[in-house]
């Protein structure tokens, strides 16, 4: 309901009342521009992009409090999105007054302080989604954070480091003895470091020579080990080949000979997983006794996914085999990796060339005709 009256004092006064029965109004010199502020309310009202005009006088930091209790997050999302919303610049603005260029002096002011790019990004996107939180909410009628121009990462190609397998064997030599087969799950099974850390005895099947992963291991408040589900619901089961599991096997027999499959497959002097500051000590080592000091242990998944893919195995396979949520993720992260069409048509193209000549050559040595030995490559 939304009607137009003149005062007497001669402004004109434009009213409505929203879905909750609210009255809101406004006045204005000319029976014009009350005509046009009710088309636009109207126009929300129709298109569903109405919002109350004092709803978002809350401000960013109140709105993330109650819209954070509502959210099912992993532990490490939390403290990821409550760190960003404390590092913006605007967290008591309320939202809105909230504009544009306030997520773009953020990041600018990011960018000055020398954060990496995707760091930024990681930031931004998780402000921005409290923000569209907030416009589900119809707290606020637009993402302000929405079209920002965030740093350019590099390219995923350019920014992926992939160890050599000499590299990895030098690691496997250098580790201390019971490290070297948590390198190797790594290296060979593509295992997340938590993932690894949370493997018992039992995950391990010696007679089907496959291993389940079920669990990983994320540290917790004051040093503690909590035991999660995988990430992104990744439980999965991996073919193993022989070596591996006589790796394993031998392992298992020097370091943990007694108990029973529950034991933990590379338990702490305290006989708790390991969490990461403890592998991070071991791979600090191993790689300082090798010289590769800049390679990371998520590296040796990339190892892993790179070997299966060089041997030509399928997307779908290479996403399975590394527990990523869809293939997307595994083309985003890896397509580079895959041969393009030029790789295919170079090699196609090999084949014929050497077809072809190799017919050549078989005709010079049986014909022997001049004007074939001409043609000779």
């Amino acid at each position: 309901m939304a009607n137009i009256a003149r005062r007497e004092d001669g402004r004109w006064r434009a009213r409505y009342r929203d879905n909750a029965g609210k009255e809101h109004a406004r006045h204005f010199g000319r029976k014009t521009d009350a005509q046009r502020w009710l088309d636009e309310v109207t126009a929300t009202v129709v298109t569903g992009m109405y919002v109350d005009p004092k709803a978002g006088r809350v401000t960013l930091s109140a709105f993330y409090a109650a819209w954070a209790a509502r959210q099912v997050w992993a532990p490490g999302t939390e403290l990821a999105m409550s760190l960003a919303v404390r590092t913006a610049t605007f967290t008591d603005v309320e939202l809105r007054l909230l504009r544009r260029s306030h997520v773009e002096s953020w990041v600018k002011q990011m960018t000055a302080a020398g954060l990496a790019p995707g760091t930024v990004h990681t930031r931004v996107q998780n402000v921005r989604a409290v923000l569209r939180g907030a416009v589900r909410d119809r707290v606020i009628a637009a993402d302000p954070s929405d079209g920002v121009t965030l740093p350019r990462r590099r390219r995923r190609e350019h920014a992926m480091s992939i160890p050599t397998p000499p590299q990895v064997g030098a690691l496997l030599g250098a580790a201390d003895e019971r490290f070297a087969a948590f390198i190797a799950i790594c290296a060979f099974g593509g295992l997340r470091l938590g993932e690894a850390a949370a493997l018992q005895v039992g995950d391990v099947d010696f007679l089907r020579r496959r291993l389940v992963v079920s669990r990983q291991v994320q540290r917790g408040p004051g040093g503690s080990v909590d035991l999660r589900a995988p990430k992104h619901g990744s439980e999965r089961t991996i073919v193993v080949p022989d070596r591996l599991l006589t790796l394993l096997a031998g392992h298992v027999e020097q370091h943990l000979a007694t108990g029973g499959p529950e034991r933990w497959l590379f338990p702490t002097p305290t006989g708790t997983p390991p969490h990461q500051n403890t592998v991070g000590h071991q791979w600090r080592k191993a790689t300082s006794a090798t010289g590769l000091t800049g390679l990371r242990l998520h590296d040796l998944r990339h190892f892993f996914a790179s070997g299966l893919i060089a041997s030509g195995c399928d997307v779908v396979t290479v996403q399975r085999a590394l527990g990523h949520a869809s293939a997307t993720t595994t083309l985003n992260t890896y397509g580079h990796l895959w041969p393009d069409a030029e790789d295919r048509t170079r090699a196609a193209t090999e084949g014929l060339m050497a077809a072809s000549l190799d017919n050549l050559a078989d005709y010079l040595r049986t014909e022997r005709r001049p004007q074939a030995a001409a043609l000779r490559l």
